[in-house]
């Protein structure tokens, strides 16, 4: 089976069982100021999914998920207590609430504990296109990963061996509810196919792989093309050399370029900066980036992979600069690191939402052929990077660039710099947009890395 075909879905009933969260949360809530709790809040979800997994033409796991959780936190003035059970017996509910009430009041005061302001809590909540549940059984899951496996096992007689290939569907339902009398309902759905393959004899084989993710069924590619890009990036990767050591430019791939975002975020995110712990302190209104370099989130974007009409502390959230012309506007804070650090909160407690980078350039072939000579890196290895001095040393694998052509396979090298050098020397940023991702952004141009190599 190569198209994901329709299925009729069977009577979706999650909107009832949704209520059935919020009329916890607000027993929980209730329970709490009952027991003396000046403040508390409650988050309550339920997962389902299902995951299968194939080798070399055999079935090797088929998982059916069913997990719920609920937590409580209470606050006694500045005292702050938590507790959590996947029990929803009115025994287990109460016990739960008295725990949380019993860590409270043996804790020290925490001058930033509490809920975020009552007059920050969203108060609209549109449909943002998030719930896109795929009836999936698992014959036709199965059916799916068989499919993307044999494509790509099929697409290239250097594909040796396989490490498999997988289906997977899973919704969530999720409350957030606390006692300034907010409630907060999500609905949301996930599900992708992937898979991973093997080219070459011994001493030279070689692994790489693709996956389709996506909310909606409809946006995930088909098996087989997925399979036949899996074998294209794997037998692409055979009989690599290593390069000399040398200063040049470095073009990360898109799959790979949001990690450099990734390294933004820690930097400006509030627990990094209240423990001083951010090689980017007391950067707001520095410029980090070129002039024409721009981040904004937009956490109201309709079938983005992270949007959210609130956040963690059921914030109202808004589009909003990060970076703008290349300087930082803001940094990223919900209520709690936003006190810390004596700022408002950007509504972020629980993280960023969707991240659209500004793009200046074509596609990577085109942003190749303006890099001229240099290491386009399409695989990343171990951390290396130090979020206190903006230290970077990363292995990575990838292609020779010469002469603005992709020419030759490298591995076994090491890309090395300075986070902040990296940033202010972004020279571009691709339309390319690997769209796996909440972090939107296409292929990046890095002016002048260190490249080390065995040779």
């Amino acid at each position: 089976m190569n198209v994901i075909s329709p299925e009729v879905s069977p009577a979706d009933d999650s909107l009832q069982r949704l209520e059935q969260l919020a009329d916890i949360s607000q027993r929980l809530l209730e329970r709490a100021k009952a027991l003396g709790a000046s403040q508390a809040e409650v988050s309550c979800s339920e997962e389902r999914g299902l995951d299968v997994n194939v080798r070399l033409g055999e079935v090797e796991t088929v998982e059916s998920t069913r997990d719920r959780g609920i937590a409580v936190t209470v606050y006694f003035g500045q005292r702050k207590g938590s507790a959590s059970t996947a029990d929803l017996q009115d025994a287990s509910l109460e016990s739960t609430v008295a725990q949380a009430c019993a860590i409270a009041r043996h804790t020290e005061d925490d001058a930033a504990a509490g809920l975020a302001d009552a007059a920050l809590m969203a108060r609209t909540f549109p449909d943002l296109d998030g719930w896109h549940p795929w009836a999936l059984g698992a014959d036709e899951a199965l059916d799916l990963a068989l499919a993307c496996e044999a494509a790509g096992r099929e697409a290239d007689s250097r594909i040796s061996n396989s490490d498999g290939a997988s289906a997977a569907t899973a919704t969530s339902l999720s409350v957030y509810a606390n006692s300034h009398g907010f409630i907060g309902r999500e609905r949301s759905s996930h599900h992708s196919i992937g898979c991973a393959l093997i080219a070459g004899q011994g001493d030279g084989m070689q692994r790489d792989g693709w996956y389709s993710s996506a909310l909606a069924r409809e946006d995930l590619e088909s098996a087989a093309a997925i399979g036949r890009q899996a074998a294209q990036r794997t037998v692409a990767r055979l009989q690599p050399r290593s390069m000399a050591t040398a200063q040049m430019p470095v073009l990360y791939a898109p799959e790979v370029a949001r990690s450099l975002i990734g390294h933004l975020l820690g930097a400006v995110s509030g627990g990094a900066l209240y423990r001083r712990a951010s090689f980017l302190l007391d950067s707001v209104g520095t410029r980090l980036f070129p002039d024409w370099f721009g981040i904004d989130e937009l956490p109201l974007l309709r079938r983005g992979l992270r949007s959210s009409a609130f956040d963690g502390d059921g914030v109202a959230t808004r589009d909003s600069a990060l970076v703008s012309d290349g300087v930082l506007q803001r940094y990223v804070l919900g209520s709690y690191s936003a006190r810390k650090l004596g700022l408002p909160t950007t509504a972020n407690a629980g993280g960023v939402h969707n991240l659209k980078v500004t793009a200046n350039a074509g596609d990577l072939t085109a942003i190749a052929r303006q890099m001229g000579d240099g290491l386009l890196v399409t695989e990343l290895m171990g951390q290396g990077v130090n979020g206190v001095t903006g230290d970077y040393s990363r292995g990575a694998g990838g292609f020779r660039v010469e002469n603005g052509e992709i020419t030759y396979p490298v591995d076994g090298i090491t890309i090395a710099g300075n986070l902040k050098d990296m940033f202010a020397s972004i020279e571009a940023v691709g339309t390319d947009i690997d769209r796996r991702s909440h972090v939107h952004v296409g292929s990046i141009l890095v002016g002048r890395m260190t490249v080390a190599g065995n040779d």
